[in-house]
């Protein structure tokens, strides 16, 4: 199947979420929302961008959501950082970490959430595992480059590469791994429990 056509028996929409009423995915945008911030609380402090949970949070409400609802839900979130809830890493909130070193990282969550969730609604997801880890690294990819070209334009490239990219990428690999094993699993499991 090529990358750019679509069929409903490949895609991957374990909570059937196409099917579900706006005020239902409304719930789900809100879960989201709550997941992405605990998410970001789960880090390793490190200067000037910290490691967190947040990239397998994103990709993984992409995948689930779907491109459309993956990427409102993160800008959801992102809005409500930016209006100072506490919900990015670190507790940080309000219009400073749209402005600082992780500016580019967060201006890229919101396309990965879509990239993820568009692969995953034409088959790279689920039983597919080596495409769904392809599909999860590929945005893990995408996340760095953007926020390390962000990083790059304040710091220089160098610096730039030295903390924004290199102390990532193998964390990526490893997050992308995990967002593949939990979707096949979410497959294989799905078809037994359906959510209703």
């Amino acid at each position: 199947m090529s990358l750019l056509q679509h069929h409903d028996e490949a895609a991957f929409d374990p909570l059937r979420l196409g099917q579900r009423s706006l005020v239902v995915k409304a719930a789900f945008v809100l879960a989201g929302t709550l997941v992405l911030a605990l998410a970001s609380q789960i880090s390793v402090p490190m200067v000037p961008v910290p490691i967190t949970m947040q990239t397998f949070a994103i990709t993984m409400i992409g995948a689930l959501y779907g491109w459309r609802l993956g990427a409102v839900t993160v800008l959801a979130w992102l809005g409500e950082a930016a209006v100072g809830f506490p919900v990015l890493a670190g507790g940080a909130g309000g219009i400073v970490p749209f402005m600082g070193p992780t500016a580019g990282y967060l201006a890229s969550f919101p396309i990965i959430a879509a990239l993820v969730g568009w692969l995953a609604e034409r088959g790279w997801s689920g039983n597919r595992v080596v495409r769904s880890f392809l599909a999860h690294l590929s945005a893990n990819i995408l996340c760095l480059a953007i926020g390390g070209a962000w990083l790059a334009a304040l710091l220089g490239a160098e610096k730039g590469w030295l903390f924004g990219v290199a102390p990532f990428i193998l964390g990526g690999v490893l997050k992308s791994a995990l967002a593949a094993a939990v979707l096949k699993t979410v497959e294989v499991y799905g078809g037994k429990a359906r959510l209703n």
